[in-house]
């Protein structure tokens, strides 16, 4: 099965739309997607590496525009749902405080949620929940993310060829790793 799914993203990786369907994973994953945009990008550049920087061009723009969305979720959702409930409760006080001191290491959530496996999307809607500043989150969003796909479009251009070898080989193991780390991020976020 896993094969027949790398078969298929392979061959996706080199259709024409494929640089759009990296931009919609991209979007959707930086605001509600449990799959990162990872899973198409890696191929998409081990089966065109002279497309590696355009590609995480595109990963990059797609995952700003798209954790701006998921700030919107958060500043939307929270002030017309969460806010007077929590009121209603004798809460408003304590989750003033928490925002302020979200606030205070927002960048350094921002950014270690945008360069690690870390779901993208909880900094993003917890951005805008608790009031961030808006050109903060962007530029640590930009900065972050930059950091994260060039620098796998730079391992992949220049490595492509012994990393896709070791892909093919040991799907299993990579896969199985991959998992770790996306549910490695889900089970931190239970700790926040």
């Amino acid at each position: 099965m896993l094969r027949k799914l790398y078969d298929w993203t392979m061959t996706l990786a080199d259709h024409p739309k494929a640089l759009w369907c990296l931009a919609v994973v991209s979007f959707v994953e930086s605001s509600f997607f449990p799959i990162p945009p990872d899973v198409l990008m890696i191929p998409m550049i081990l089966a065109r590496p002279s497309r590696a920087w355009l590609i995480a061009l595109v990963a990059l723009v797609s995952s700003v525009l798209g954790g701006l969305f998921g700030y919107a979720i958060g500043a939307f959702a929270y002030e017309s749902i969460g806010q007077p409930i929590l009121e209603a409760m004798g809460k408003g006080a304590a989750m003033e405080a928490f925002n302020a001191k979200f606030n205070d290491f927002g960048f350094w959530a921002v950014l270690g949620a945008g360069v690690t496996p870390f779901p993208y999307k909880v900094i993003t809607i917890m951005s805008g929940w608790t009031g961030m500043p808006i050109a903060t989150f962007v530029a640590t969003s930009i900065f972050a993310r930059a950091l994260r796909f060039f620098a796998v479009a730079a391992l992949l251009r220049f490595f492509g060829a012994p990393i896709r070898d070791f892909i093919e080989k040991r799907l299993g193991v990579v896969f199985t790793l991959f998992i770790i780390l996306l549910f490695g991020g889900f089970l931190a976020v239970r700790y926040l």
